[in-house]
């Protein structure tokens, strides 16, 4: 199914079969996977945490979910049989008697959550599917559901898991409980973090997570809820949903690079194109501001991008990584079914075929239609877009993921201070394998870190944003490393760290360049004697084709440039206290390569504790035209950066010194 990436524009009428061509491709794949009576598909791979039982009935209900919108945009025409083989499917898994029957909700969590894309899926087929039922069928099925009622769910987004699965019982004549729907609103509303973004819950009580969650699940699920309940949602709830979809996609339509690929950030990153849900719900729900050209559009170039590099192996199965197989994105939850989340990014082909979304011509991409750079105050990010390269970057300066009350070790994912849709961060170690996979893994690109003794680096989560204003965005954390050769690369309870210094870091982003302005100061008195660290900035990996593509550039000492594999320039120069550059190489640490590159400044020797070090940091297509330039200052205890940029714009980065005995 592999196909080379394309940006060319296809009509309406081949857009709309072409999706309806990968959908069946890939449903036809599954099949020889499946057990006999088709309850379960076992795909090949290793399995989850959760075992094989549970990754069958994940084969089962991710790609029924695929089905569902395959058919009902279709309004049930089915060449192959989609709804008689997922209904035998249905029959055999929820039989009480049959050996390979589903897993309850009690033998296994994972249960819960591909209980929703059942529920949604028998939605969407209810007339050519649950509506040709035995009603034995439908009453085990319903029973199988039932369990979920008054199940105290985590709290993130698998209470949309109980969600749409009560709204469908209602519906079908099913257990429920109005106390759950009134649950799940409130913790919703409790999470909604302003200008359409949702945190997938609240760590430590704070709003801390933001990632492809907020389109794949926590928009998604909602809306689909009323839709399911139709007349019997709560007055105004509909109206509300749509509204912050509304305004999340005016973010989210700026977070895709010409070339197609979504930002490369958060967890469950197998999903890949399910980054189109929201896009596709906005579009079925009316609640998006993007014209049904653009829709189309985005959607095309992210699909094309994921067929064309990989992601879909020779037997047309999606297989577990980003472009190609690569296990270092994972979560121990994840399987050889669990890629099949990506059925999220077909939902458009419930859209029936002369919706405005099918049949209008192609628009152009945020990015291509002109450079940008936006603050988005409710993640804490950056961001900046550049039409030349089409490289959409994030700063990110607001959630970790992580709580604020204790120290964790750097997901690579989620604590690097950007991201891009056109690089990956460096992910060492397989996360599936052990506690331990990564735990020699060091922060290294587009991190800031004090290397201590023995030259490892320090993490930065939990970090506390100071501020985000215009171009610029300021936040702070605590240097720590673990204390203990082997560690929880998660930054589990029970990892030890030692403490050491505040590291605040401000940036300024415009264009292809970031002005990474940063000041390190002692935390207590024992910091102020102990042994000084050397300050490193990591710039962005680039996957290369050799060893000899990666070195040094002009002038030497202060500045490190790697040229990528496919022609991206990465550079990092020395602007104050920076006196020495190298590049550092890593295998089998990037997503998208085999050997990777990092450029890389750093101090020679102890870094001063209470003066500004800068560094630009570089991504784009070539090399800068001109860089900004830099005067430093200060205003009483606050470090000042005042940044002349090419073209006129001005900044100012204010590194303000940690308030003593307030913890920060």
């Amino acid at each position: 199914m592999n196909r080379t990436p394309s940006t060319e524009p296809r009509t309406p009428a081949e857009g709309r079969a072409h999706w309806e061509q990968v959908a069946d491709r890939l449903l036809l794949a599954v099949r020889p996977y499946a057990t006999a009576d088709h309850a379960l598909i076992d795909l090949p791979g290793t399995p989850s945490v959760n075992g094989r039982h549970s990754d069958g009935l994940e084969g089962f209900a991710r790609t029924f979910l695929l089905a569902g919108f395959r058919l009902a945009g279709a309004a049930g025409a089915d060449p192959h049989d989609l709804a008689g083989w997922y209904a035998a499917g249905l029959a055999a898994g929820t039989d009480p008697k049959n050996p390979g029957r589903w897993p309850t909700f009690a033998e296994c969590n994972q249960a819960k959550v591909e209980a929703a894309s059942i529920a949604i899926a028998l939605h969407e087929t209810r007339a050519w599917l649950w509506d040709r039922l035995d009603e034995s069928v439908r009453q085990r099925t319903l029973d199988w559901l039932a369990a979920m009622v008054g199940d105290a769910m985590p709290g993130n987004n698998w209470i949309w898991f109980q969600g749409v699965t009560e709204a469908f019982a209602r519906t079908a004549g099913g257990t429920w409980s109005q106390r759950d729907f009134d649950r799940i609103i409130a913790l919703t509303d409790d999470w909604y973090a302003g200008d359409g973004w949702y945190s997938d819950g609240l760590t430590g009580g704070e709003h801390r997570n933001f990632d492809h969650y907020n389109g794949w699940a926590m928009h998604l699920y909602p809306l689909w809820f009323c839709r399911i309940l139709g007349d019997a949602a709560p007055s105004g709830l509909l109206d509300r949903y749509r509204t912050r979809l509304r305004r999340f996609l005016q973010d989210q339509r700026l977070l895709v690079g010409g070339n197609g690929s979504p930002v490369i950030q958060g967890r469950s990153l197998t999903y890949r194109h399910a980054a189109l849900a929201s896009l596709w719900t906005g579009a079925l729900f009316d609640a998006t501001p993007l014209a049904p050209g653009e829709t189309r559009a985005v959607a095309n170039r992210m699909l094309d991008h994921f067929l064309g590099h990989g992601a879909v192996n020779e037997q047309d199965l999606l297989t577990l990584g980003w472009h190609h197989p690569f296990r270092g994105v994972l979560q121990v939850y994840s399987g050889p079914a669990s890629p099949y989340w990506a059925s999220k990014g077909f939902m458009g082909l419930a859209l029936p075929a002369d919706h405005p979304v099918w049949t209008a011509d192609e628009a152009p991409l945020a990015v291509e239609r002109g450079d940008f750079t936006r603050a988005l105050p409710a993640p804490g990010w950056l961001v900046s877009g550049t039409a030349a390269d089409g490289v959409v970057r994030v700063v990110n300066h607001g959630g970790d993921h992580a709580d604020p009350s204790r120290p964790h070790a750097d997901d690579p994912c989620y604590a690097r201070f950007a991201y891009s849709t056109h690089t990956a961060p460096e992910t060492p170690g397989d996360p599936t394998a052990s506690p331990d996979a990564c735990a020699d893994a060091d922060p290294l690109d587009n991190a800031v870190v004090l290397l201590d003794g023995a030259g490892r680096a320090s993490h930065r989560r939990p970090a506390q944003r100071i501020s985000l204003d215009g171009a610029t965005a300021v936040s702070r954390s605590r240097a720590h490393w673990p204390a203990n050769a082997t560690w929880d690369p998660f930054g589990g309870p029970d990892t030890e760290y030692v403490l050491g210094p505040w590291i605040t870091v401000g940036s300024a982003l415009r264009g292809s360049i970031e002005v990474r302005a940063v000041r390190v100061d002692p935390a207590t008195d024992e910091d102020a004697t102990a042994p000084g660290h050397v300050l490193r900035v990591g710039g962005w990996a680039l996957p290369v084709d050799s060893r000899t593509a990666a070195a040094p550039g002009p002038p030497a000492g202060d500045s490190a440039r790697v040229v990528g594999a496919e022609g991206l320039v990465s550079r990092v120069v020395g602007v104050r206290g920076f006196t020495q550059a190298r590049v550092v190489l890593g295998t089998d640490s990037n997503a998208l390569g085999p050997l990777s590159a990092v450029p890389v400044v750093e101090t020679q020797g102890a870094v001063t504790p209470g003066i500004v070090y800068v560094a630009l940091v570089h991504l784009g297509g070539t090399e800068p035209h001109a860089l900004p330039q830099v005067v430093t200052g200060a205003e009483g205890a606050t470090l000042l950066v005042d940044v002349s940029w090419d073209g006129g714009a001005r900044d100012t980065i204010r590194l303000p010194a940690p308030r003593k005995g307030s913890g920060d």
